[in-house]
């Protein structure tokens, strides 16, 4: 058998940790819209009264929809697409709430903060 080189088409280091901070502060913006009545920045402790006792959504299917997200970001930027992410209605919305407050994968997360009303 020959001796088969192939190339393998990885993530950079740095794209790689730039789309896992996008990820993990969606899934984070995703959490507050789903268990908090405010705004997820607070400024001070996490108080009990700030926690909903009756949760409106469901954080089953949004990190998956944010890692989608962020990778489809990803493809279509590589590639020029014009591309549709097309979900669903129900519980997955606070992911494309949550991922839209981010304008692309890499985006530093400090930008939603002039957007977002600090408690």
């Amino acid at each position: 058998m020959k001796n088969m080189k192939t190339k393998t088409n990885t993530l950079t280091p740095d794209l790689l940790q730039k789309m896992d901070a996008y990820w993990r502060a969606a899934n984070y913006l995703s959490v507050g819209q789903i268990y908090l009545y405010d705004n997820p920045l607070l400024k001070r402790p996490l108080k009990l009264s700030d926690v909903k006792p009756l949760v409106v959504g469901h954080w089953g299917t949004t990190p998956g929809q944010n890692f989608i997200y962020v990778h489809l970001n990803r493809v279509i930027k590589k590639y020029d697409l014009d591309m549709f992410y097309v979900a669903g209605p129900g519980h997955g919305g606070p992911a494309l709430v949550a991922t839209s407050i981010s304008k692309a994968p890499g985006a530093k997360f400090i930008r939603t903060l002039p957007r977002m009303k600090q408690v």
